[in-house]
């Protein structure tokens, strides 16, 4: 056997996966290609076998995408090393036209044999289960948005308006009660109502659904402390929590606002520096959510009923201290912004920004089990 490593790239499909080699040699830089397996647990465990008689250290990755982590969890069962790659930040020419599985491969053994790949974090079997069902709500959310977006375009159509706020239970009322002129338009208008119900009734299930699970979820002690700040209820802190993991492997709450695309971004050359707006990379869903949080602190600072009702009891006072310092800080911040003459989506985007600092801090204040942490 000879002592040396190498890189292995996987190019992975749903029935194939198309493998390359990186070795590190000194006399040999070449990458080759290996050629196709069958996406099967036997046939990657006999593609470790095979190469484990060449190479005495294999490092395996592969891009994120539709296959999930199985992979990546019979790698490490087989104590293999394997990084999960983020396909956005896979470097690419732009005279590059041609692309099939052999050069993905290739390309993905050469940039890591180089170190040029930007590696993921990987939930555990259960953190994922969890994260599906958070998505599982977020798209039945969506579902009931277009519904409700079919009924009021198919009234505006017929000059139907409601006056007062809409999707109330008097708005609904009037929805049921209303009657249209011709049969065929009663029957149309009435699927878009049924549509509407079914994608309401089934966010409902989801989100009760997150409430039974989640006091037996190893993360619920985080989830709880984050509802301490103004804005965050259950939805929105077992979702961030489902979305990022455990927030505190961020080494500082910089890197947490950059990974979710909240920081400035540039664009300079020469002595000449010229600012842009965030970068919005990372998770849109988690921004947006971030944003829905933050209008909560264009009001002024204060304890109300609905915090004292709602927020979670026997939370230590260190953290309610520090969602009391939040609420000053980020609503000065708003008032400030304001005052200045921007705009208020701007004004928010700043909030939301420091928001994250926020739970990141409280984040520190809670002591996880093992089973919790996922590295």
């Amino acid at each position: 056997m000879s002592v040396k490593k190498a890189y292995i790239g996987l190019d992975v499909h749903k029935d194939s996966i198309a493998v390359a080699i990186a070795p590190c040699s000194e006399n040999n830089n070449e990458v080759r290609f290996y050629g196709n397996i069958a996406n099967t647990s036997k046939q990657l465990t006999k593609l470790i076998k095979k190469l484990r008689e060449t190479y005495q250290e294999l490092e395996f990755v592969y891009e994120a995408g539709p296959c999930g982590y199985t992979i990546y969890r019979q790698l490490l069962q087989a104590n293999e090393k394997c990084k999960v790659i983020a396909p956005s930040h896979v470097i690419k020419r732009p005279t590059d036209r041609i692309k099939n599985d052999h050069r993905d491969a290739v390309t993905l053994a050469r940039l890591a044999r180089i170190g040029e790949l930007t590696a993921i974090w990987v939930p555990d079997a259960i953190h994922e289960a969890m994260r599906d069902l958070i998505r599982a709500r977020h798209a039945a959310n969506k579902d009931l948005k277009v519904a409700r977006q079919r009924i009021q375009s198919f009234l505006l159509k017929y000059d139907k308006a409601y006056t007062g706020k809409a999707w109330t239970y008097r708005h609904r009322i009037w929805l049921a009660n209303l009657q249209l002129e011709h049969e065929a338009q009663q029957m149309a208008f009435q699927s878009y109502l049924n549509a509407a119900e079914q994608a309401l009734a089934r966010r409902e299930q989801l989100e009760a659904q997150m409430r039974e699970l989640c006091p037996s979820w190893a993360l619920a002690p985080l989830v709880e402390a984050l509802q301490a700040l103004k804005g965050v209820g259950l939805i929105i802190a077992i979702t961030m929590i489902a979305e990022l993991g455990d927030i505190r492997r961020f080494d500082n709450p910089k890197q947490l606002m950059a990974f979710l695309g909240l920081i400035p971004g540039e664009h300079s050359s020469g002595s000449r520096i010229r600012p842009r707006g965030i970068t919005k990379t990372g998770n849109k869903f988690l921004r947006s959510l971030l944003y829905e949080a933050a209008w909560s602190y264009r009001q002024r600072a204060k304890i109300g009923a609905h915090t004292l009702t709602y927020r979670p009891a026997k939370l230590p006072q260190s953290i309610k201290d520090i969602a009391w310092k939040a609420q000053l800080r980020l609503r000065k911040r708003y008032k400030h912004l304001v005052e200045k003459g921007k705009k208020s989506q701007v004004a928010i985007t700043a909030v939301a920004r420091e928001l994250i600092g926020f739970m990141w801090a409280i984040a520190l204040q809670i002591p996880l089990t093992e089973q919790a942490i996922v590295k």
